[in-house]
Protein backbone atom coordinates (compact mmCIF):
# COMPACT_ATOMS: atom_id res chain seq x y z
CA UNK A 1 0.00 0.00 0.00
CA UNK A 2 1.15 3.28 -1.13
CA UNK A 3 1.20 6.38 2.15
CA UNK A 4 -1.09 8.70 1.56
CA UNK A 5 1.09 11.72 1.03
CA UNK A 6 -0.50 15.29 0.22
CA UNK A 7 2.06 18.54 -0.81
CA UNK A 8 1.06 21.60 1.12
CA UNK A 9 -1.15 22.87 -1.24
CA UNK A 10 -3.06 19.79 -1.54
CA UNK A 11 -3.50 19.93 1.90
CA UNK A 12 -4.25 23.41 1.91
CA UNK A 13 -7.27 22.86 -0.41
CA UNK A 14 -8.27 19.44 1.22
CA UNK A 15 -8.72 21.16 4.98
CA UNK A 16 -10.50 24.01 3.43
CA UNK A 17 -12.66 21.87 1.61
CA UNK A 18 -13.77 19.77 4.69
CA UNK A 19 -14.28 22.75 6.70
CA UNK A 20 -17.01 24.00 4.11
CA UNK A 21 -18.52 20.55 3.95
CA UNK A 22 -19.42 20.42 7.47
CA UNK A 23 -20.26 24.03 7.22
CA UNK A 24 -22.39 23.16 4.35
CA UNK A 25 -24.01 20.86 6.54
CA UNK A 26 -24.04 22.92 9.74
CA UNK A 27 -21.74 20.41 11.78
CA UNK A 28 -19.54 23.17 14.14
CA UNK A 29 -16.76 20.85 15.43
CA UNK A 30 -13.06 20.92 14.96
CA UNK A 31 -10.75 18.55 12.94
CA UNK A 32 -7.22 17.22 11.99
CA UNK A 33 -5.74 15.40 9.51
CA UNK A 34 -3.56 12.49 9.36
CA UNK A 35 -1.92 10.78 6.92
CA UNK A 36 -1.72 7.18 7.34
CA UNK A 37 -0.59 4.15 5.43
CA UNK A 38 -3.63 4.10 2.82
CA UNK A 39 -5.96 6.58 4.47
CA UNK A 40 -6.43 10.32 5.22
CA UNK A 41 -7.66 10.03 8.60
CA UNK A 42 -10.39 13.17 9.69
CA UNK A 43 -10.03 13.32 13.33
CA UNK A 44 -13.18 14.96 14.44
CA UNK A 45 -14.46 17.07 17.69
CA UNK A 46 -18.00 18.38 17.67
CA UNK A 47 -21.41 18.01 19.95
CA UNK A 48 -22.74 17.02 16.79
CA UNK A 49 -21.50 13.27 17.40
CA UNK A 50 -24.59 11.54 17.41
CA UNK A 51 -25.53 13.45 13.62
CA UNK A 52 -22.15 12.63 12.46
CA UNK A 53 -22.32 8.52 12.91
CA UNK A 54 -26.26 8.18 12.36
CA UNK A 55 -27.84 4.95 12.92
CA UNK A 56 -25.19 1.98 13.17
CA UNK A 57 -22.66 4.55 11.20
CA UNK A 58 -24.36 4.79 7.99
CA UNK A 59 -24.36 8.37 7.93
CA UNK A 60 -20.95 8.58 8.69
CA UNK A 61 -20.39 5.91 5.82
CA UNK A 62 -21.98 8.22 3.60
CA UNK A 63 -20.01 11.56 4.62
CA UNK A 64 -16.39 9.48 3.72
CA UNK A 65 -17.51 8.60 0.39
CA UNK A 66 -18.85 11.85 -0.30
CA UNK A 67 -15.49 13.68 1.15
CA UNK A 68 -13.56 10.89 -0.63
CA UNK A 69 -15.30 11.94 -4.11
CA UNK A 70 -14.62 15.59 -3.26
CA UNK A 71 -11.13 15.41 -2.33
CA UNK A 72 -10.37 13.17 -5.77
CA UNK A 73 -12.13 15.82 -7.50
CA UNK A 74 -10.31 18.38 -5.40
CA UNK A 75 -6.75 17.11 -6.07
CA UNK A 76 -6.67 14.97 -8.80
CA UNK A 77 -6.21 11.04 -7.51
CA UNK A 78 -8.33 9.04 -5.32
CA UNK A 79 -7.75 8.87 -1.55
CA UNK A 80 -9.59 6.80 0.93
CA UNK A 81 -10.72 9.75 3.66
CA UNK A 82 -11.64 8.28 6.93
CA UNK A 83 -13.68 9.81 9.77
CA UNK A 84 -13.40 9.47 13.10
CA UNK A 85 -15.52 10.73 15.90
CA UNK A 86 -15.78 10.54 19.29
CA UNK A 87 -13.85 7.33 19.35
CA UNK A 88 -16.49 5.49 17.24
CA UNK A 89 -14.26 4.01 14.90
CA UNK A 90 -11.36 3.05 17.54
CA UNK A 91 -14.04 1.12 19.49
CA UNK A 92 -16.29 -0.35 16.81
CA UNK A 93 -12.38 -1.75 16.02
CA UNK A 94 -11.82 -2.91 19.09
CA UNK A 95 -15.35 -4.71 18.75
CA UNK A 96 -14.21 -5.87 15.42
CA UNK A 97 -11.27 -7.70 16.28
CA UNK A 98 -12.94 -9.36 18.95
CA UNK A 99 -15.80 -10.45 16.90
CA UNK A 100 -13.02 -11.96 14.71
CA UNK A 101 -11.47 -13.45 17.27
CA UNK A 102 -14.57 -15.59 18.61
CA UNK A 103 -15.52 -16.52 14.64
CA UNK A 104 -12.19 -17.50 14.15
CA UNK A 105 -12.69 -19.87 17.17
CA UNK A 106 -16.21 -21.14 16.05
CA UNK A 107 -14.60 -21.94 12.65
CA UNK A 108 -11.98 -23.73 13.83
CA UNK A 109 -13.95 -25.63 16.29
CA UNK A 110 -16.72 -26.79 14.14
CA UNK A 111 -14.06 -26.65 10.91
CA UNK A 112 -16.72 -25.23 8.50
CA UNK A 113 -16.83 -21.62 7.19
CA UNK A 114 -18.65 -18.68 9.19
CA UNK A 115 -20.96 -16.22 7.82
CA UNK A 116 -20.78 -12.68 9.12
CA UNK A 117 -23.82 -10.46 8.13
CA UNK A 118 -24.84 -6.45 8.23
CA UNK A 119 -21.34 -5.44 8.01
CA UNK A 120 -19.89 -2.39 6.46
CA UNK A 121 -17.90 -2.16 4.13
CA UNK A 122 -15.18 -0.40 5.95
CA UNK A 123 -15.91 -2.87 8.83
CA UNK A 124 -15.09 -6.26 6.48
CA UNK A 125 -12.64 -4.33 5.99
CA UNK A 126 -10.98 -3.88 9.65
CA UNK A 127 -11.37 -7.71 9.81
CA UNK A 128 -9.75 -8.96 6.62
CA UNK A 129 -6.87 -6.83 7.95
CA UNK A 130 -6.92 -8.29 11.02
CA UNK A 131 -6.73 -11.81 9.60
CA UNK A 132 -4.80 -11.08 6.90
CA UNK A 133 -1.29 -12.85 8.21
CA UNK A 134 -3.53 -15.98 10.26
CA UNK A 135 -1.94 -19.29 9.46
CA UNK A 136 -5.11 -21.33 10.45
CA UNK A 137 -8.02 -19.22 8.69
CA UNK A 138 -9.12 -16.82 5.76
CA UNK A 139 -11.35 -14.32 5.50
CA UNK A 140 -13.30 -13.38 2.15
CA UNK A 141 -16.12 -11.22 1.09
CA UNK A 142 -18.93 -12.79 -0.86
CA UNK A 143 -21.68 -11.46 -2.65
CA UNK A 144 -23.03 -8.08 -3.78
CA UNK A 145 -24.19 -4.97 -2.78
CA UNK A 146 -26.31 -5.33 0.59
CA UNK A 147 -26.12 -8.62 0.25
CA UNK A 148 -22.20 -9.10 0.95
CA UNK A 149 -21.30 -10.75 3.84
CA UNK A 150 -17.95 -11.98 4.71
CA UNK A 151 -17.01 -15.59 5.22
CA UNK A 152 -13.98 -16.59 7.65
CA UNK A 153 -12.73 -20.33 7.26
CA UNK A 154 -10.22 -22.69 7.86
CA UNK A 155 -7.05 -22.79 6.13
CA UNK A 156 -6.99 -25.91 4.17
Amino acid sequence: MEKVSLTAEERKHVEQLIEKFFSLLEIEGTFALEETEDTLEVMMETKDTGIVIGYHGEVLESLQLILSLAVAKKIGRFVRVSIEVDEYKKNRTEYLHNLAMQVKEKALAENKEQVLLSLKSWERRIIHLYLQNDEQVISESSGEGKDRVLVIKPRE
